[in-house]
């Protein structure tokens, strides 16, 4: 799951404990987030910043929950046809498991993984939820370490 660090980075999500990931305005990455169930992982990676990459990782505790911010006319992702009978939107709340001490870049990732390992490789992809094959998600933890 990619956030902009300087909109909301892990040390954000480090300090609240727990987040909504709403504002996803894409109809595939919400419907990858539809597929998360609680308890499910999921990495947390830098995007839009220098250099890009896994930092931490977070754990879904509820899905399915209506996005708040499709509502409020004075948020960025307002949506004028979504309505409280019929919302569009919808997000998940994670909780923060770690930051891990080294990042994985995506230069890094790249060089280890191809984009069927590894979808958030893929050159011009900017989808901001994409699913990680178990197995790859093993590897993942394994080179990540530990947190700090």
């Amino acid at each position: 799951m990619k956030s902009e660090p300087d909109a909301y980075g892990i040390d954000d999500l480090r300090r609240e404990g727990t987040t909504l990931w709403d504002g996803i305005r894409n109809y595939q990455a919400r419907n990858f987030m539809r597929t998360m169930t609680a308890g499910d992982r999921a990495f947390f990676y830098h995007s839009n910043c220098k250099p890009p990459g896994i930092v931490g990782l977070m754990e879904v505790t509820e899905t399915a929950l209506v996005d708040p911010t499709q509502f409020d006319p004075a948020a960025k992702y307002y949506d004028a046809k979504s309505s409280p009978d019929a919302p569009r939107w919808d997000c998940a709340r994670l909780r923060f498991l770690g930051a891990f001490e080294t990042m994985l870049s995506l230069d890094q990732l790249r060089e280890l993984y191809d984009v069927d390992q590894l979808p958030v490789i893929r050159r011009g992809n900017r989808l901001s939820i994409l699913p990680v094959p178990e197995e790859t998600a093993h590897d993942l933890l394994e080179r990540l370490g530990p947190f700090h």
